[in-house]
């Protein structure tokens, strides 16, 4: 008797159709051919400490194959940035050359205004990477292909120095409020801030006055009642910074402000400080070992009567500091250690490390650690009055404990085609 045959069933027309869909790319990637070690520059974009836009760079510079990893690029490029005393940032790129440049490396920096819109510091960006390629791109095929234009006038009309009004000052505004709610809970935040900072190569000064409002309300309908937390902040600082030469610094600096969360109607503290950084300061965006040192007196008017029995203390103080960051093709570290004492009382004193660490362990895979601890022995201003549970729930008041820590790991791991040129940002949010 003849088998019957059955209906192909819905599940194999579904993975059938799917996979058509995933064999079909992946015959055509395979059939690609391998990268000619001659030809195309290859390059490795490397600029995680500060906000990168990969898809301008590969449609602005598509004469370079973009490598998702660094083994397999010819020039890695490594970009780093810091904040400039005009209110803009210095970028910085270097060209480290690897396989067929291997010991050729090059440095050059773009500086926005802090004026700048996003799409004028994207395009310096784009230029300057552009410009350091040129070395790498004169020793490939396509040097043929590579033209030198100039923009703008004839230099001898360019002569003479410029003035600045403002001679360095740079002035900032900052009002900022939110507005929640649900049925039952409501929150209200404010904030200001103004700051005028003048930087130069020999002399830094910082003023700044801040303020914070906030108030949250939970209604219990069980109680027939409602909480109420509100915490007030607001305060004042000025800082000076002389540069003594390429690796010493001395300033000083004075804070004063009021908190209701740390029980201060009046807080202000004063007093000097050094530093040295074992490498010229001009590397700082690459690498630092800095050690800093700090004395001076603060005064404190509190709120509520302490649990030491205060309602005011004037106490001498020290902090000591040693931080260190390097910025290379391996991957970032950073780490700091900070230790304060009060000189009245040896045991009033807080130690702190705080570390953080990305680092590429080989192709593809990256480690991401960040920690910090703190020994907490120096809480002068905790109140003695006491803390209701409702206070302690919703952090009004600053409870008192013996440490502090946060701890956070994270791998990540990248693999495919080493090419990433394309791009292509159709349906991007597509997903259910």
């Amino acid at each position: 008797m003849p088998m019957r045959r059955h209906a192909p069933r819905l599940e194999t027309l579904a993975v059938c159709v799917l996979g058509f869909l995933v064999l079909h790319p992946a015959r055509q990637i395979a059939a690609q051919q391998p990268i000619d070690a001659t030809g195309t520059l290859r390059v490795f974009l490397d600029c995680q400490t500060f906000r990168c836009d990969f898809d301008h760079f590969r449609r602005e510079i598509p004469f370079v194959d973009w490598m998702r990893d660094r083994a397999d690029a010819e020039v890695h490029v490594l970009g780093t940035s810091e904040r400039t005393g005009g209110g803009g940032e210095r970028f910085t790129f270097a060209f480290l050359g690897q396989g067929r440049f291997a010991g050729r490396a090059d440095t050059l920096a773009y500086v926005s205004a802090n004026t700048d819109t996003d799409p004028e510091v994207r395009d310096g960006l784009v230029r300057t990477v552009k410009l350091g390629l040129v070395p790498f791109l004169a020793a490939t095929p396509d040097a043929e292909r590579l033209r030198v234009t100039w923009e703008g006038p004839d230099r001898a009309l360019l002569a003479g120095a410029s003035t600045d009004p403002w001679d360095l000052w740079v002035f900032t505004l900052g009002l900022d409020g939110d507005f929640d709610g649900e049925s039952e809970e409501r929150s209200l935040a404010m904030e200001g801030e103004i700051e005028a900072e003048r930087t130069s190569e020999n002399v830094k000064l910082r003023f700044q006055l801040s303020g914070r409002y906030g108030r949250d309300e939970f209604d219990i309908p069980e109680l027939d009642s409602t909480i109420v937390s509100v915490r007030k902040r607001s305060g004042a600082s000025a800082r000076s910074v002389w540069s003594l030469d390429e690796h010493w610094s001395a300033g000083a600096a004075a804070t004063v402000f009021r908190d209701t969360y740390y029980n201060l109607d009046l807080s202000v503290t004063a007093g000097p400080a050094i530093e040295y950084d074992i490498f010229p300061y001009s590397e700082s965006t690459r690498r630092q070992i800095t050690f800093q040192y700090q004395i001076g007196v603060g005064a404190y008017d509190f709120t509520e009567i302490t649990v030491f029995g205060e309602t005011s203390e004037v106490r001498p103080l020290h902090r000591a500091d040693v931080g260190v960051e390097f910025r290379q093709p391996w991957g970032t570290v950073g780490a700091s250690l900070a230790a304060s004492q009060y000189l009245h009382d040896l045991e009033k004193h807080s130690v702190g490390l705080w570390a953080n660490l990305e680092i590429r362990l080989f192709r593809g895979l990256g480690l991401e650690v960040y920690t910090r601890a703190e020994r907490v022995k120096d809480q002068l201003y905790l109140s003695g009055v006491g803390l209701t549970p409702e206070e302690r729930l919703l952090r009004v008041r600053a409870l008192e404990t013996d440490f502090r820590y946060r701890l956070g790991i994270g791998l990540q791991y990248r693999f495919g085609s080493k090419v990433a040129n394309v791009v292509n940002p159709r349906l991007g949010g597509l997903g259910w």
